[in-house]
């Protein structure tokens, strides 16, 4: 019997949650299909139609993208989330193109149906549509991303008709921009306040007219992502964005309580990897010590 972690037990008392139906075998289907070829732009437009949700996981090393493949999740996004959660660093702004690249190749190199989504990173597209076309293409051709994501929404709209012109395929990234974090002085919810909102909504038209495939939505009011995703014609992914959005994505280490500290109130965390994998490590630490490992079993002769 699978084990439920503190996070998904419900309160004493309480009702647990009703479990989601099963998306029925369909190859045309995001979730739950039955081809085993690569998933495309066109075949998350056509979700848009046929009005189905999907997931998205972000990865950055070979083996766990497997993992996430192999479970059927159809999108997978490199991105600079890896600065937080993979390199060490503070923030997203200071993850590299290289870095970027190397870790996309191994997703790719891991995965066989998963759309894979190659963030551009701070410093890789702002000066104009030429450097966005010029590092967008390095993730293409030397990592072999079937798409790329930049932050921005009117601000980036001619590097997404650039890129999309050129045959590279776009996820805009619109609302709380973490590549931004210093000039927003955090990380606070974007969109509130009349003002706020229809410049979100502008931002994502933007990119829509530019091209985009689809269009992130971070840490917006869940009434106002609602608007947006009934305003466009391409597919919304929100985070922190409320249900109504057309996907959902979240980054995995937050996902699988592998996160130290606390997370966005936005993560519900499905497993708690992070316990599990220090418990794992002071078993071995401790057959070690005490001779237990490596037991004879372990050993040549």
């Amino acid at each position: 019997m699978t084990q439920l972690s503190p996070a998904q037990k419900p309160a004493a008392g309480a009702t647990a949650e009703p479990t989601a139906k099963p998306v029925k075998d369909n190859p045309k289907s995001l979730y739950g299909g039955t081809s085993s070829r690569r998933i495309t732009v066109r075949d998350i437009a056509a979700a848009k139609e046929r009005g189905e949700k999907w997931p998205m996981l972000t990865a950055y090393d070979a083996m766990t993208a497997s993992v996430f493949d192999e479970s059927g999740i159809p999108v997978l996004l490199v991105g600079d989330s890896m600065g937080n959660c993979h390199l060490g660093y503070e923030s997203t702004v200071p993850v590299t193109l290289d870095e970027i690249a190397i870790l996309s190749a191994a997703v790719v190199r891991g995965t066989k149906r998963a759309l894979v989504v190659a963030d551009l990173p701070f410093g890789s597209y702002q000066e104009g549509p030429v450097q966005a076309l010029r590092s967008a293409t390095r993730l293409v051709k030397e990592a072999g991303a079937g798409a790329v994501k930049l932050e921005g929404g009117e601000r980036s709209a001619h590097q997404v008709e650039l890129l999309v012109s050129s045959g590279i395929p776009v996820m805009a990234h619109v609302g709380l921009t973490p590549q931004s974090v210093h000039a927003y002085g955090g990380y606070p919810v974007q969109g509130r306040g009349e003002e706020a909102a229809q410049q979100l909504l502008r931002d994502a038209k933007a990119v829509q007219d530019a091209g985009a495939f689809a269009v992130v939505l971070e840490a917006v009011p869940a009434e106002l992502a609602a608007e947006v995703t009934r305003s466009l014609h391409i597919p919304t992914v929100g985070i922190g964005a409320g249900v109504e959005c057309d996907a959902q994505v979240l980054v995995w280490t937050d996902m699988a309580g592998f996160t130290a500290g606390r997370v966005p109130r936005f993560v519900k965390q499905y497993l708690q990897l992070r316990e599990l994998l220090g418990s794992a490590a002071k078993a071995f630490a401790e057959d070690v010590v005490g001779g237990a490992f490596p037991a004879e079993e372990h050993t040549f002769h």
